[in-house]
């Protein structure tokens, strides 16, 4: 299973770097966009130095046409790093893009995808990475847990190296639905990652553990002042 955060916010990746295991970062043009009229490359080289160099690092060509795609892979891998997953939707165009760059070797996530089709022909155009948009299918009637299940089914059956990064959740709940389901992968912002470990519940069993411990011990005591009490014996 990886986790990955969907956002190109520095303050956010520093942040939830330090507290999970985070398998990378992906981005898009509407998630860049919220940062402001950034200066792009550097702030993405920016993200990788934080994230460091075996996580991985998902940013999107921006385009309509296959030549349109390929070339802003190609400047991606120039100009930030070669290691980078170039996002290409799952169009007409960009599954001929995503056919030229697999075949010449490059690392492509399949993004826009709502559709079993569209996830059965990136497969087959050996994308790394298939980018279904959970959220947005379910507001549109499509099933998106029947998607993942079925995708995730036939990954196994073919042997495939594809991996389903199932994006654009709301709560944590579809996170859950989506992993439970077959998701090798699911990316999800910052917002979502505070509310499923920002509950009340959590926080109070916390207290409750730290007061019953204070009780017997003392107010502001430790399992660590414990032991430095015991070596001053």
């Amino acid at each position: 299973m990886e986790i990955l955060l969907d956002t190109a916010n520095i303050a956010a990746i520093k942040k939830y770097v330090d507290v999970i295991n985070l398998a990378g970062i992906t981005t898009n043009p509407t998630i860049v966009k919220k940062e402001g009229k950034i200066d792009f490359f550097n702030h993405m080289k920016e993200i990788r130095q934080i994230i460091g160099p075996d996580a991985k690092l998902h940013v999107q060509a921006v385009g309509k046409t296959r030549d349109e795609f390929i070339q802003d892979a190609y400047t991606i891998w120039d100009k930030i790093d070669k290691d980078i997953y170039a996002k290409i939707p799952a169009t007409e165009e960009g599954l001929a893009a995503i056919k030229i760059l697999k075949n010449e070797g490059k690392r492509i996530t399949a993004t826009g995808v709502y559709t079993e089709f569209q996830a059965y022909m990136a497969m087959a155009c050996g994308a790394d990475y298939i980018a279904p948009y959970y959220n947005r299918m379910r507001n549109m009637n499509i099933d998106a847990v029947a998607f993942i299940r079925n995708v995730a089914n036939q990954i196994e059956r073919d042997h495939s190296n594809s991996k389903i990064l199932a994006a654009s959740f709301h709560n944590v709940e579809e996170v859950n639905n989506a992993i439970r389901n077959g998701a090798q992968a699911v990316t999800m912002g910052p917002d979502v990652i505070a509310d499923g470990l920002g509950m009340p519940a959590i926080e109070k069993a916390v207290d409750d553990f730290k007061s019953d411990w204070e009780s017997v011990y003392g107010k502001g005591s430790s399992i660590t002042a414990l032991a430095s009490q015991e070596d001053l014996k």
